[in-house]
């Protein structure tokens, strides 16, 4: 059963090509926004708080500051709506998943740069 689904996404879905990332590295995720008849692309910037899922499943939530009020959003990562990603900056961290980002303010909040070899 599993062999005949990953035949399925292997043929079937197209794959996008976006730069790898994980948690703690900023992104800039550029996406599709349709209003009426209209089309615009918007852009959301943020930290990569966790990466879940495999294959046609995979998605990755990614959160940020908008005045005092934080803001998370969810993006599958074979959206036909997103555009492109780009890699601001690479985060140092130590989980896959770091919830506790959502309780730190202010200095606290910042994630140290991973230093580039």
């Amino acid at each position: 059963m599993s062999d005949l689904l990953k035949f399925v996404q292997d043929e079937f879905v197209t794959k996008k090509d976006f730069p790898e990332f994980g948690s703690g590295d900023t992104i800039t995720v550029y996406y599709e926004i349709k209003e009426g008849e209209k089309t615009r692309t918007q852009f959301f910037k943020g930290v990569v708080i966790q990466k879940r899922g495999a294959g046609i499943t995979q998605t990755f939530t990614i959160r940020k500051m908008s005045g005092a009020v934080g803001v998370e959003r969810i993006f599958p990562l074979n959206m036909p709506a997103l555009q492109k990603i780009e890699v601001n900056q690479r985060g140092k961290v130590r989980r896959a998943r770091i919830f506790y980002f959502r309780d730190l303010t202010g200095k606290k909040a910042k994630i140290k740069e991973k230093r580039r070899r």
